[in-house]
């Protein structure tokens, strides 16, 4: 479904990324794992278009869409819930789905991908009134996610949905991510900085360090590799 090859991108004379490339299957859940400024949430920005690419392409489901502006991939159906959430705060929790939908004209499809956000994120019904600003974390991070789903994605790419959230909401979060993957079919790439909880839910992992994919393979494999597990997994 996506194929990222050879991928070079560069802040100013500084090289963030360099030579990347993994591809990923549609109905998976892959995984980004790295310390902080290995790359990952730049690897994301430019498969979503915010960033461009000195070198290398991005092809979603056979088509390059490497120099295509982030509007036009979204409509292709490839969504991405930025690090931090970036939820509208001074929106109501309605108007925030509302901007989720801004590509779709077709109001009953709008209305029954808002009732499939609600059936996963019943919470978010009952705060539709809500200003985006004033719920927890949690629900930010709730919101996000249900944001992207009313663009209908195909694949959905996350960047640290755990990050800044109560501990006893992660584990929801990532029950919730699992559930999106498993009932809609939907592809999940998914940046986390919890490598253990990561590797738990996703069937496949690229390990970034510096820049560059340092390890890949199945995510079960990875975690019971001794090298990962005392750099990523704290044994």
């Amino acid at each position: 479904m996506l194929s990222v090859k050879n991928l070079e991108v560069c802040y100013g004379a500084i090289s963030a990324l360099r030579d990347v490339s993994f591809s990923i299957e549609a109905g998976r859940i892959v995984t980004l794992i790295g310390a902080n400024g290995a790359g990952k949430t730049t690897t994301l920005r430019t498969i979503s278009g915010l960033l461009r690419a000195k070198r290398g392409g991005i092809t979603f489901k056979g088509e390059d869409i490497t120099k295509l502006p982030p509007h036009q991939i979204v409509a292709r159906g490839l969504c991405h819930v930025p690090e931090g959430r970036m939820v509208f705060s001074n929106l109501t929790v309605e108007e925030n789905l509302a901007m989720g939908a801004y590509l779709k004209t077709d109001k009953a499809k709008i209305a029954q991908n808002r009732d499939y956000v609600f059936s996963v994120f019943p919470r978010l019904k009952e705060r539709l009134a809500q200003a985006a600003g004033t719920l927890s974390g949690g629900e930010q991070q709730m919101l996000a996610i249900g944001r992207a789903l009313m663009g209908e994605p195909q694949l959905l790419m996350l960047d640290e949905p755990s990050l800044g959230i109560a501990p006893k909401l992660i584990s929801t979060i990532f029950e919730k991510i699992v559930e999106i993957n498993q009932s809609h079919g939907i592809t999940i790439l998914l940046v986390e900085q919890n490598a253990n909880l990561a590797l738990e839910i996703s069937h496949d992992a690229y390990v970034l360090e510096t820049g560059t994919v340092a390890m890949q393979g199945p995510s079960a494999e990875l975690r019971n590799n001794p090298e990962l597990k005392a750099a990523y997994l704290g044994g």
